[in-house]
């Protein structure tokens, strides 16, 4: 397993842990508000071997308490679940974040009690997720499979949408919350520009649609709110 990155300490990324978090390179969706696109499109070099982060991992025992995997799409990694098996032996707890387009690898991570929280994004309204995905069409069944597992089974989750103002807008937070009515819990958070997003000319919506989104969210989703808006 080529390891992509690595953030040696973060109190955001897991929720009630002190994480580590570990990017994998990869990804099936070219979203043009992602944050990580050099480890989407290949351009950015593994920095490790495996080898390497269990060494680190060793030496953290008692410092750190979870690692989160992101990417990048891990789920793209069919050992991914025996990566996970290596960790909880070290005795952290792992979260995975994912896209949701693998279902099958998911479920069989579920099944075998490999991660203690999941968070899946929602990139959109179903009408609108290829768009939001930056692809020309998409067959959204996968992402609709995903979220039924996490709803179904066990494992903490969340669902999360990055609001782009050019991409989203009220219709869409109506549709995402008929969507995951009911689900556990779901968070908006605010695009945010950076160097290395590939698409110039996106923005945050205002602090007034976020907070609208977000009622509407939770009209569906009771413990809908925003995260990491001011």
């Amino acid at each position: 397993m080529k390891i992509h990155g690595l953030q040696k300490m973060t109190l955001l990324d897991f929720p009630g842990r002190v994480a580590c978090t570990v990017f994998l390179g990869g990804c099936d969706f070219r979203c043009p508000f992602c944050h990580n696109y050099e480890l989407v499109d290949g351009s950015a070099p593994a920095i490790m071997e495996d080898g390497a982060l269990f060494a680190f991992l060793e030496k953290r025992r008692g410092l750190l308490d979870g690692v989160a995997i992101t990417g990048g799409e891990p789920c793209l990694r069919p050992d991914l679940p025996e990566f996970m098996r290596r960790i909880r032996a070290l005795g952290y707890a792992v979260k995975l974040d994912t896209n949701g387009t693998h279902p099958a690898l998911l479920k069989a991570i579920l099944d075998e009690g490999l991660a203690d929280y999941v968070a899946m994004d929602i990139k959109n309204s179903p009408e609108k997720y290829a768009r939001t995905a930056g692809l020309e069409t998409f067959d959204l069944a996968p992402v609709r499979e995903s979220v039924g597992l996490l709803m179904d089974g066990a494992v903490d989750y969340e669902f999360r949408t990055t609001v782009v103002d050019e991409l989203h807008e009220a219709a869409d937070f109506e549709a995402i919350g008929q969507w995951i009515a009911g689900a556990k819990r779901y968070f908006l958070q605010a695009f945010t520009d950076r160097d290395s997003v590939p698409f110039g000319n996106l923005h945050a919506p205002s602090a007034e649609k976020l907070g609208e989104y977000a009622a509407i969210a939770r009209r569906y989703v009771p413990d809908a709110c925003l995260r990491g808006v001011d």
